[in-house]
């Protein structure tokens, strides 16, 4: 049964291709394949694909495809209607067409006022194209026609056509490109290749090429299961696109939303005198009291018009007033006055720290050339030391002393050149750097900032902040630092840096040359006993709510404490016992259980249990082969012993006890020396040659490395192949050469506080380190002798007379 074509169905809109798809009639027009040629007339189509048994619409511009039309009007043939490949091409050969095409009658021709033409279509039967015959004037082509394999009405069949109505009514009502009308026809159809053609037809697929690839399948029933993906990827592409939308038109109606509120509340506050102008003159009238640079005021001002022109509910109206606010917060010129008082600053230091007379000494200087002068640059001072001896406590003394602000920036781990310049303030979240943040605490620009750790600032893909501190550690170039986040450069030539390292071996050469060096070495016995008493003892009882006359810590306890419970250059490990003492007295306390009132020796077992400092003592070392070294680590001196022994062999050398390349070295050149004058150790060359010698350094797992163990190590060598021991309470340090020279090293202070420790008398050390042993004060190096060495002969001459 056939039906007219209902023609409101027709909407041309001028495109090359329109596809609104007519249902014909239930059933599909039977074509005997035989009656029809093998060369027939093509219309190549763009974006456009015929099934068998479809009427719809194709406007129709392009000459040749004119001329198809016209002929077949005339002639009453058919036409072949291809899909092109490529849409842009204008005169498509046949590599710009697909295989595959359907056989059309034309139904009606329609002329346009454009000059173009719309002509109903109607497909007949699918064919494979093999080649084109003629390009004018018009394309012809050669075809084999493909007859379609119905598959039977069964179960399956009716639940994929199922499946086809249920997804295609999904994209139809999902699409604003489909016909509705197409929704109430699906109900009607009972064909199921009808159907299958009709939906993939009607249905707009995303990918072109998935409709074309339909035309291949000679089963329907493949072609209906093909047809069945590309609709449940395009129900998914529609499904996505819905979303975006909505999203879209929630954000657009949020903001219009706002644009209304914040109209009306602008409103609301104009009629209360309660509008942004007078916020913004709260802002003006702050900006009034600065005392910044003309300059520094344009740029307020510009900043300003800039807030202004930006709507309050938006994210740039936040990052802007945050910024003016930064800016207005900094102390721009107030500076705190300094307390000039010479004999204040000195009682404020020595009461915080014993000791450290070069640093207290440096600051001394410092005002009293600010008494003098009035302003000067601030310098910027390096404290260096072994862990624990007070050099970042340092900084909040000369705060405390100078009457100024104290800021601590703690530098250890960073690795982010932003975290000290700032971040831009282009986005949100960006910050200014550590620097201003500290000039912003402190309320003035002249406070007292401690760069803590400057030794173990890292770098990284971020930056190297190490670089960007080159500015900041500059007294003739950080009156004009620059900070990303402020973009306006600010003065800091009135803050006092003081920073602070452990090893100044790891920074960088640059910045180390913009610093001035103060080195702060560890402590005596004795200083450790005068800092106990008046500073860690009654911190800690204060710390952990003892009366200071509920508890006392006897002196021989404390002595006792540093000699055999700690093995440090500074006090960190002493306080650590101090506590763990005041603990267990506190919760004596608490419990009501007695407790000794005086700390004394025979009670440290009880509270810190067993004695833990063993190895820096010089103790059965009489024998031969045994010799004591100095060294220097980054928590101050130790004692380094250096064993060797000689068994009968082919004259070899081996070493343990986790020595590094240069320590390796060392022993290798005092063997080298040996061979080369094996009379110092009282035996032939043959006698070497049989004898093989093993040098070992105690504390295996510990690595060990360094140049000034060379003089031990040919000692060593030396005392075991002599079988002689050598002087009693004698250590040495020092670099030789394979011509036996004897060179300085470095560490000095560290390594006899070192050997005091350890209850050396006697130290070898090279002649020109005399220099350092004089810049050392008496206290230090009393009860110890040095002995002054050039050679290697000096070393022998000393340690076996």
């Amino acid at each position: 049964m056939k039906k007219e074509i209902n023609t409101d169905l027709l909407f041309p809109n001028g495109a090359e291709v329109n596809i609104i798809p007519v249902m014909q009639g239930m059933e599909m027009t039977k074509v005997n394949t035989s009656d029809l040629p093998k060369v027939i007339p093509l219309l190549a189509l763009r974006n456009a694909v015929v099934f068998p048994g479809m009427v719809f619409p194709v406007t129709i511009g392009r000459e040749k495809s004119i001329n198809v039309i016209r002929h077949a009007e005339k002639t009453n043939s058919f036409i072949g209607a291809v899909p092109q490949t490529d849409l842009m091409v204008e005169d498509p050969g046949r590599s710009d067409l697909f295989d595959f095409g359907t056989v059309c009658r034309i139904v009606k021709v329609l002329e346009m006022p454009d000059g173009t033409i719309t002509a109903l279509l109607q497909g007949m039967v699918r064919f494979n194209l093999l080649s084109i015959v003629s390009s004018e004037p018009f394309l012809s082509g050669n075809v084999v026609y493909l007859e379609d394999i119905n598959p039977a009405e069964d179960d399956s069949t009716r639940m994929i056509a199922e499946s086809l109505k249920e997804k295609a009514s999904i994209v139809i009502r999902s699409s604003s490109m489909a016909p509705k009308e197409a929704f109430n026809a699906l109900k009607s159809i009972d064909s199921f290749p009808f159907l299958v053609n009709f939906i993939a037809t009607t249905i707009e697929i995303e990918n072109y090429n998935d409709k074309v690839d339909l035309l291949r399948y000679d089963d329907v029933k493949t072609r209906a299961m093909k047809l069945l993906s590309a609709l449940d990827v395009q129900g998914q592409l529609l499904k996505i696109k819905q979303e975006i939308n909505q999203k879209v038109k929630s954000e657009i109606d949020q903001q219009q939303r706002e644009y209304y509120l914040n109209n009306q509340l602008k409103t609301i506050q104009e009629e209360l005198g309660m509008d942004d102008e007078s916020e913004f003159e709260t802002l003006r009238a702050k900006a009034r009291t600065k005392k910044w640079p003309e300059s520094v005021a344009k740029q307020f001002e510009k900043e300003m018009s800039k807030l202004a022109k930006y709507n309050p509910s938006s994210p740039d109206y936040s990052i802007q007033y945050n910024y003016i606010e930064f800016m207005l917060s900094l102390p721009w010129g107030d500076m705190s006055k300094d307390n000039l008082d010479l004999k204040h600053a000195r009682k404020v230091l020595d009461n915080d720290h014993y000791g450290l007379d070069n640093v207290k000494e440096r600051i001394i200087e410092y005002l009293a050339v600010l008494k003098l002068k009035g302003n000067m640059k601030s310098p910027i001072l390096c404290l260096y030391g072994p862990p624990g001896v007070g050099k970042t406590s340092l900084g909040k003394s000369v705060a405390r002393a100078l009457g100024r602000k104290y800021v601590r920036v703690a530098l250890g781990g960073m690795h982010d050149e932003a975290e000290l310049r700032g971040h831009r303030k282009t986005y949100i979240g960006a910050l200014p750097g550590r620097i201003l943040n500290g000039i912003d605490k402190a309320g003035t620009s002249n406070p007292v900032i401690v760069l803590d750790e400057i030794d173990k600032v890292g770098n990284s893909y971020k930056g190297d902040p190490s670089s960007a501190l080159l500015e900041v550690l500059d007294p003739e170039q950080n009156n004009a630092f620059h900070d990303n986040y402020l973009d306006i450069d600010y003065d800091l030539s009135n803050v006092l840096f003081i920073t602070t390292a452990n090893n100044i071996s790891t920074i960088q050469p640059a910045l180390l040359d913009r610093m001035e060096l103060i080195n702060v070495s560890g402590y005596l016995a004795e200083e450790k006993m005068e800092i106990a008493k008046h500073y860690l003892v009654p911190k800690q009882l204060e710390e952990h709510g003892i009366d200071r006359k509920a508890l006392r810590i006897d002196k021989s306890a404390l002595a006792m404490i540093i000699d055999e419970y700690t093995s440090e250059s500074g006090v960190r490990g002493l306080e650590k016992r101090i506590a763990k003492i005041a603990r267990v007295t506190a919760k004596k306390i608490a419990l009501g259980e007695e407790y000794p009132k005086v700390i004394r020796k025979e009670h440290l077992k009880e509270y810190l249990g067993l004695p833990s400092n063993f190895h820096d003592r010089q103790k059965d070392n009489e024998g031969p082969g045994v010799v004591t070294g100095l060294a220097w680590t980054q928590v101050g001196g130790e004692i380094l012993f250096v064993e060797s022994s000689v068994s009968k062999g082919k004259g070899a050398i081996s070493m343990t006890g986790n020595l590094g390349d240069v320590m390796k070295e060392s022993a290798t050149i005092a063997y080298q020396y040996i061979k080369a004058h094996p009379e110092m150790a009282g035996i032939t060359s043959e006698e070497l040659a049989e004898r093989d010698i093993h040098v070992h350094v105690p504390e295996g797992a510990v690595p060990k490395d360094g140049p000034s163990a060379g003089i031990t190590m040919v000692s060593s060598m030396v005392s075991a192949l002599r079988g002689q021991a050598i002087r009693h309470k004698v250590a040495m340090t020092g670099e030789m050469t394979l011509r036996g020279k004897v060179l300085p090293v470095g560490g000095i202070k560290e390594k006899i506080l070192a050997a005091k420790r350890a209850g050396v008398t006697d130290i070898v050390i090279s002649v020109d380190n005399r220099k350092d042993i004089e810049d050392i004060k008496p206290v230090y190096v009393e009860g110890l002798t040095f002995h002054y060495v050039r050679t290697i002969d000096d070393v022998m001459s000393f340690i076996f007379s």
